[in-house]
């Protein structure tokens, strides 16, 4: 494994799941069971699920050293690249039913002045000169400028690195309207993601495999290279310039499926930093996604728990206009 990733977290978090005895019973009393609390944000856990697997990786992130998510990264032993900010880091709440229903109360988090988001853009250029992926994720705090993801991709071209981007809602649309230059090399959006920046209804894109299709295409028209959509219990597809590739979990028990998203993106640069090909790296995604969803709160996977040849990859998508066959696990006799 050659390579280091550099991860931005403009909007950390502390990740608090409480565990609920059953459904939600709204306005009633609830006793909770045993609760958690992880550091997160989205970058935070792709950073943490790819030091678990021994990758070579430095989180970059606005946060007082001694705001606590520092203190328990560092106890973790994460590399850290932090900016200084007054106000703590927020807090997101997950509420986590017994049959994997996962309920988001995420805080907006801590808004960054001028100041703070260049001191942030230069210690990112700093850690990505040389770097094989820099990895801009999650959503971004209030007050930062709807487009600055796409500056971010602009200015870091110069480093070499190559740069994935996995954001939503405003932060995606703009980035992927401000044209080819500032287009990542690889997006990660989910179904209802692709489906607004393609103008089409989530519906559509689930149920037919050609308007998915269609769908990433438009991406790689504005300029992205690699497409990893992203499909939950579905799995994910994956398209490159050298072709399209679908993947099916293995079975397992959901026990959440925060930060599983998170992990996919993981397991997918540790399958690139070890030279895999397209379908392989479809593979780890899958199969990191899937160890993720396994684990209670925004727990990340160990390699030990990450099950690659339990994921079925095929050639195109299943029912689309492209013929499909199954492609054996890295490793297996391909006869």
């Amino acid at each position: 494994m050659t390579g280091r990733v550099v991860t931005l977290t403009a909007n950390p978090s502390l990740d608090r799941t409480l565990a609920l005895p059953g459904p939600v019973d709204r306005g009633g009393v609830v006793r909770l069971g045993a609760s958690s609390t992880e550091p997160g944000g989205k970058g935070v856990n792709v950073s943490r699920a790819l030091a678990a697997a021994g990758a070579d990786v430095v989180s970059v992130l606005p946060a007082a050293d001694d705001d606590p998510i520092v203190t328990e990264l560092r106890h973790r032993g994460l590399p850290l690249a932090t900016v200084p900010v007054t106000a703590p880091v927020r807090t997101n709440y997950t509420l986590a039913e017994p049959d994997g229903t996962t309920t988001k109360l995420n805080e907006p988090g801590v808004a960054l002045d001028d100041a703070t988001r260049a001191a942030l853009e230069a210690t990112l250029h700093e850690h990505a000169t040389g770097a094989r992926w820099v990895v801009l994720s999650g959503s971004l705090p209030p007050g930062t400028p709807v487009d600055w993801y796409a500056t971010l991709v602009r200015s870091l071209r110069g480093t070499g690195a190559r740069i994935a981007v996995d954001t939503s809602e405003a932060p995606l649309l703009a980035l992927l309207a401000a044209g080819p230059d500032a287009a990542p090399d690889l997006a990660k959006p989910n179904a209802e993601e692709l489906a607004q920046l393609a103008g089409v209804a989530e519906a559509e894109v689930l149920a037919d495999p050609d308007a998915a299709l269609a769908a990433v295409r438009t991406l790689h028209e504005r300029g992205v290279a690699e497409v990893l959509l992203t499909l939950g219990a579905d799995g994910a597809v994956l398209s490159t310039a050298e072709g399209v590739w679908s993947a099916q979990p293995p079975r397992i028990t959901v026990r959440s499926t925060v930060g599983a998203g998170d992990c996919s993106l993981a397991g997918y640069l540790l399958a690139d930093l070890d030279g895999q090909p397209p379908a392989e790296r479809l593979r780890a995604a899958v199969a990191y996604g899937a160890a993720s969803a396994s684990l209670p709160g925004s727990a990340v996977p160990t390699p030990a728990q990450v099950d690659g040849p339990a994921v079925r990859v095929t050639a195109g998508i299943a029912g689309a206009s492209t013929a499909a066959h199954p492609v054996p696990a890295a490793g297996r006799d391909a006869r």
